[in-house]
């Protein structure tokens, strides 16, 4: 990967637009930065950019110019640099409050209003107590992705105008339809929950190039071991025999969500597909390993370069209608 290589949006460019949907994901989003890299490197132009969870949260800091400072400071995070942005709670609805994550952010990236992105973008989220898909397309950029992150039980809701916002993957994890308003040649949708596939020779490779032997792999199992006995800990329940086999209860919420969202995902995109979906298998990462940056970005690319290499373009679509706009924020 090539780390001095500036990721942001070029209005002046003369490739085709692109209106680009990125869907929830938590860690495995990571590889949308490589899909992203992979789209500018070929002359793409993206003009429109719609994400819930993870994808909100990278569309929004590449439409602000700074997905580059995102990519090589997660690209510098150990293993305890990410437990260490974790601020725990047992109260307000969620085990992490994600206000430490969010200030990171804003630290990093600045404050940014989406009146000021170079294109247009929307934030999915869910209001949790009008059961309703909510599209965020005004306001501060990072109260947008606060609101689109907040995973139901692990991140409390943030409230934006009197209403409890959640998750967007619950009712729409992959977002086509906030792209429908905005210009555009061609709709590009990336997901991460695309069907299982075997992934050890990737693994090998990447461990030889990173250089990390059996002490290093150890050491990520430990951590992904410490995060499950403490996530058993704060949950009641049954006593679990000790195996490294047995999913603990991160697992076991992230797994329920991949299965939900993935259905959910197929269902919406039925209804409206994209010109190009690029699918990453779903067991690519674990939901918290935001310490295998460099490897996920590199599959996202390696991906996304196969899929344009195979993908046949029809005839340019350009803009359509938006659906119902009462779902707007």
């Amino acid at each position: 990967m090539s780390d001095d290589f500036a990721i942001r949006p070029h209005p002046d460019a003369t490739g085709p637009r692109i209106a680009l949907a990125l869907g929830a994901g938590a860690a495995k989003g990571l590889a949308y930065i490589g899909v992203i890299e992979e789209l500018n490197r070929r002359g793409f132009r993206i003009s429109a950019i719609s994400g819930c969870s993870m994808g909100a949260l990278l569309g929004g800091i590449y439409a602000a110019g700074k997905l580059d400072v995102y990519r090589d400071w997660v690209c510098s995070l150990s293993r305890m640099d990410v437990l260490r942005l974790l601020d725990w709670t047992l109260s307000g609805g969620g085990l992490i409050k994600g206000e430490r994550i969010i200030e990171t952010l804003r630290e990093l990236i600045g404050e940014v209003d989406i009146a000021e992105l170079q294109l247009d973008y929307t934030a999915v989220a869910t209001d949790i107590d009008r059961r309703r898909e909510v599209w965020i397309s005004q306001g501060p950029l990072f109260d947008a992705i606060r609101a689109s992150i907040a995973i139901p039980s692990v991140f409390r809701p943030h409230s934006i105008d009197g209403r409890r916002l959640v998750d967007g993957g619950l009712l729409n994890p992959l977002p086509v339809t906030p792209l429908l308003a905005s210009s555009w040649d061609y709709m590009i949708a990336v997901g991460v929950n695309g069907p299982e596939e075997d992934l050890k020779e990737h693994a090998r490779r990447t461990a030889v190039e990173d250089g990390a032997g059996p002490a290093e792999r150890a050491g990520r199992h430990g951590y992904r071991k410490r995060i499950s006995q403490f996530m058993q800990r704060i949950i009641p329940g049954e006593p679990k025999p000790e195996s490294a086999r047995e999913p603990g209860a991160l697992d076991l919420l992230n797994q329920s969500l991949d299965l939900m969202q993935a259905n959910l995902a197929q269902l919406r995109l039925s209804a409206c597909p994209p010109d190009l979906l690029i699918e990453m298998p779903t067991n690519m990462a674990h939901v918290y390993a935001f310490y295998r940056a460099r490897e996920l970005i590199d599959m996202g690319r390696e991906r996304a370069s196969w899929m344009l290499d195979h993908w046949a373009p029809g005839r340019l679509r350009g803009s359509a209608s938006r659906p119902d706009s009462s779902a707007s924020a």
